[in-house]
């Protein structure tokens, strides 16, 4: 049986070994280091989606409300449905509403000249709350048209501790607006 002082110095001699061989140190730093970095990559990955995303609704939004500006949406009486029809053709490379419009929220307004425009917040409770009205303003009006649109955008990253939702169900609210006077 080995005395105790012969085991402390095998004990020792290990430790020497180990310290001295650096091999695999770069790997165990990365198996420390990979996950804050793959979940840091992924946050901005989203975050960028998320900003790219809103601004393809907001140019969509755009030229569908000009439909409306210039009379064709109310020559041709488009009805809600044909709006967002129209809108998700425009979007469908980044959206999922080619399958289901009604995944898209219109709101049009119209205001009377002079007066304020006031817009209420569609989120309460962390839910969108409706009601949303589609009516199309009259040719010739002089009232503002406040064209609202709102999508409820599938988050993934929320769960790394990330959290950009602002609706339930990990999801985030992006809207695009578009005010005009319809042309004479």
């Amino acid at each position: 049986m080995p005395s105790f002082a012969v085991a402390a110095v095998s004990v020792r001699n290990a430790v020497k070994r180990l310290r001295r061989n650096r091999r695999g140190s770069v790997a165990v730093e990365f198996a420390f280091i990979a996950p804050i970095f793959f979940a840091l990559l992924f946050a901005i990955i989203e975050t960028g989606m998320v900003f790219f995303a809103g601004q393809v609704l907001e140019t969509g939004v755009q030229d569908s409300a000009r439909l409306m500006f210039t009379h064709q949406a109310q020559d041709g009486g488009m009805s809600e449905f044909d709006f967002k029809t129209d809108l998700c053709n425009r979007i469908k490379t980044l959206f999922n509403c080619a399958g289901d419009p009604m995944s898209l929220n219109v709101d049009v307004t119209l205001f009377a000249p002079g007066t304020s425009i006031s817009l209420t917040d569609p989120i309460v409770g962390g839910k969108l709350t409706p009601p949303f009205t589609y009516r199309l303003p009259p040719v010739g009006t002089v009232s503002t048209v406040v064209v609202r649109v709102f999508y409820p955008w599938q988050l993934f990253v929320t769960g790394l501790g990330y959290n950009i939702a602002n609706l339930e169900d990990h999801q985030r609210l992006l809207a695009a607006t578009a005010a005009f006077h319809v042309e004479p």
